[in-house]
């Protein structure tokens, strides 16, 4: 069981409007294809069952985990909607996910024997999706085994073969070699899909684009685009804006953290507050704790980037190393008093601190800012 830290003064809101919104504004950009939202990652952080549900009122038609346990724990909330594994999972586990209407991944020849199996073990029709890879070179059927694989499905009374998909590795980047990366993939795709076509076999679920790939390559759509980190309100990458600004929609980040000053120092310059005494202070300032760590999701390596954090609607700087429960910032000579809000990620006044601002200055991505936010961190729903 996890334990919430629901007597601490530190939360995360989040914003199922904003989901909702996210999804619609994907929707008037993508056109006829339909959404499938990424839920994975307990929905990137922010709650898989309380994402599924925005998600799906803001018109996704179906979902996306990457566990078997993720896609069971929406089945228990009473979510309805197609659920696709991202993954292909072990064979022992597939009764699992047929038990609960739960789509396979097939990404070998013996993922399809092993699906084939138990499909036939279990009874009745069970849908399954192919994904092929074509350059990303994690997961998938190589493309001159495709034809096996999809061949072995084929003959099974028990397997449908609904969909056939792929991944894109660079689609967010903007350089040329990115670009031709990526059209060489849809390329190679599209070339795989006709010859499969050739042969009669056309699943009704044919999808490659990632939320980089819905945004900026509309060839890539397809009947399908599978939308992770631009539900929850960012882009891969600012270059991405423009088929959003081109039909007039935007997004809007869905998550915040939030704490509340729990204690006040005031410390002479030269001290260097936190473990390994990184950093003196220059002057005489105001050291305020804040009850939020690495632990929390927080990373370590926000110091050395510069981090900051917004009181009373005023940038301070992280002053120290993060801990695993706390943080120490640098008020200056600020009246700040225990109690006050702080907000680590969001807004407050007219200032903002992104999930993309963390992510520069923890030298990562807004990915794992975001799917990083710890378990003991209370979600609380705004609206």
């Amino acid at each position: 069981m996890v334990v919430e830290g629901v007597r601490r003064p530190a939360w995360a809101e989040v914003s199922t409007s904003a989901i909702s919104h996210n999804v619609r504004a994907l929707r008037a950009v993508v056109g006829e294809a339909s959404i499938c939202a990424v839920v994975k990652a307990n929905g990137y952080g922010h709650g898989a069952v309380v994402v599924a549900n925005a998600a799906l009122q803001g018109g996704a038609t179906s979902l996306a985990v990457a566990l078997v346990d993720e896609g069971l724990e929406l089945r228990h909330a009473g979510v309805t909607a197609p659920i696709l594994l991202l993954a292909e999972i072990p064979a022992e586990t597939i009764p699992d996910a047929f038990g609960d209407n739960i789509t396979l991944t097939i990404g070998s020849i013996e993922g399809a024997r092993a699906a084939v199996r138990w499909a036939k073990t279990v009874g009745g029709t069970h849908a399954v999706h192919v994904k092929v890879d074509t350059g990303m070179h994690r997961m998938g059927v190589a493309p001159d085994e495709l034809d096996d694989v999809v061949d072995l499905l084929a003959a099974s009374s028990n397997v449908e073969l609904e969909g056939i998909y792929t991944h894109f590795s660079v689609a967010d980047g903007p350089s040329p070699a990115d670009r031709a990366f990526t059209e060489s993939q849809i390329q190679l795709f599209d070339e795989l899909v006709a010859g499969l076509a050739a042969r009669g076999i056309t699943p009704s679920v044919v999808h490659c684009a990632n939320s980089a790939g819905a945004l900026g390559y509309p060839t890539s759509r397809h009947t399908m685009v599978r939308v992770g980190l631009a539900i929850y309100g960012y882009v891969p990458s600012e270059w991405l804006t423009a088929a959003l600004d081109e039909k007039g929609q935007h997004l809007r980040p869905a998550l915040a953290l939030r704490a509340q000053v729990v204690a006040v120092h005031r410390v002479k310059a030269g001290a260097r507050p936190s473990y390994g005494r990184r950093r003196a202070l220059e002057r005489d300032a105001t050291v305020v704790t804040v009850p939020f760590g690495y632990a929390d999701g927080y990373p370590r390596h926000l110091f050395e980037g510069g981090a900051e954090v917004l009181i009373n609607a005023k940038r301070y700087r992280v002053a120290g190393n993060v801990t695993m429960d706390q943080l120490v910032v640098d008020v200056g000579d600020d009246d700040v008093s225990p109690g006050d809000d702080v907000v680590l990620l969001g807004r407050q006044g007219s200032e903002v601190v992104s999930a993309d601002d963390l992510a520069e200055w923890g030298d990562t991505i807004t990915w794992e800012i975001l799917a990083s936010l710890g378990a003991r961190v209370p979600r609380i729903l705004v609206d």
